[in-house]
This record gives structure tokens, sequence and C-alpha cells, in this order.
């Protein structure tokens, strides 16, 4: 399935910072699955779930609602299997995005994104169960307003791999082998713009375990709590 939307171009500079995965990592990029400059409003086939989506600059801003007591989402109707997703974001005053991912109920994975760091994570999957999210990097990072940033999402079999400019990290679960839905963006506070979003059909890059040692392993860039300010020295 393909959909196109005309061309949109913003009508000042900004600054894209390249992505090194332009060379492949995880997956192989293939067929093309949908394309979406994002440069006109949102067709029949992207569900605004909460907050104002809107057409500004050739670009999609999404803003969160106070009334909504929720960040904003959006999230396109479509089914998939092993992918590559990529989009560019730029902040506009908003205090996070993310592009994620669902499973066929709840949530699967994310890449979430603030002005200063860059989260890739797996979701948790139940809420009300014993399932936990498991983060497998965090990254600090420097987004300025109104500069335009890469964003890449790679699923194949049981693993992971999420890019945001030249940041990267993997990581694996079973979770991952399920059926993956709903692609799509959150917003929380005003605003992110969002363009230039594509998903391409993927499989595994046959140099995975190559490029994989050069990569952190999952958890290696996550923070670790601070001692409890509580503890006193005997």
């Amino acid at each position: 399935m393909k959909f196109l939307a005309s061309p949109g171009f913003l009508a000042f500079a900004v600054f894209v910072s390249p992505l090194a995965a332009d060379e492949a990592k995880l997956a192989i990029p293939g067929k093309l699955l949908y394309e979406n400059k994002l440069s006109a409003a949102p067709g029949t086939e992207w569900k605004a779930a909460k907050g104002k989506w809107e057409m500004v600059d050739g670009s999609w801003r999404g803003s969160e609602l106070p009334e909504d007591k929720h960040g904003a989402v959006i999230r396109l109707s479509q089914k998939l299997t092993d992918f590559v997703i990529e989009a560019e974001f730029c902040f506009s005053g908003a205090k996070s995005t993310t592009l994620s991912i669902n499973a066929e109920k709840d949530h699967m994975a994310r890449i979430a994104i603030t002005p200063n760091l860059v989260t890739i994570r797996r979701d948790d999957n139940d809420h009300a169960g014993p399932d936990k999210a498991v983060t497998f990097a965090v990254f600090p990072a420097k987004f300025e307003p109104g500069t335009w940033h890469k964003v890449r999402l790679e699923m194949v079999g049981d693993t992971l791999l999420g890019q945001v400019d030249d940041l990267v990290a993997w990581g694996s679960d079973p979770l991952f082998t399920k059926a993956k839905m709903a692609p799509g963006f959150t917003a929380a506070g005003q605003s992110i713009q969002w363009r230039n979003f594509t998903i391409r059909a993927a499989t595994l890059n046959p140099e995975w375990e190559t490029v994989k040692a050069t990569l952190p392993k999952p958890g290696e860039k996550v923070p670790k709590p601070a001692a409890s300010a509580a503890k006193k020295k005997k």
C-alpha cells in the first residue's frame, strides 16, 4: 500500500543532521510500503486519538490539548511485519515526542525524544499486569527549536534498532516477533512538527552481527539510579 502527498517546504532555513544509518545496520530496506511528506492535512488512513494535529509550514504540527489530560497522539492504520520507518522532526515548544509502534493489544516499542534526551525502549505491553518496559539506551542530546532531525526505527524478527541522527541503540525481545500495528507520533506540550514519513519492508542485514559489535549493548547506555539521599554514612 502506498499513499502519496504533495511536497511541501518550510520558508525558513533549517538544519538536518545526516543519519549515519544511511549505511545498513539491522535491516536492509526493501519495497516502499507507505510514503507521506506530511505536507497536507492527515488523511483518513490516520487516526488522531488525542490533541490537535494540523498542517503548518509544509509539515504536521502536533499539540497537546489541556482538556485531554493526555499527550497528543496520531497513528497510521496499518499492520506491519519487518520494516524500516524514517521521518524527520522539529521541536517548536513541545516537552517531548515519540515515534512508536503498537502490538495488537497495547504498546510495543518507541523512540522517545525530548530536547535533551533520546530514549530507545521496549514498552510495557500490559500496564495492569506483570510486564515492564525495558530501556535499551538513553542518550544525552541537544535539539534546538526550529532545527530538523532524522529518526529511524527498524524491526526485524525479535530485534529493534532505533536511531536519532547519529545516536543508535538496539535490543531484542520475544514481543517484537508479534504483529506490529499503528505506527505513529505523540506530543507532550506544544508543539512538535513531523515530515517526510516512509515505511519500507525490511530483511535482516547479513552483516548485522558485525555491525552489532560496534554498537552499545542493550542497557549499557542507561544511567544508573542515583544513590539514595536518605542513606547516611555510619
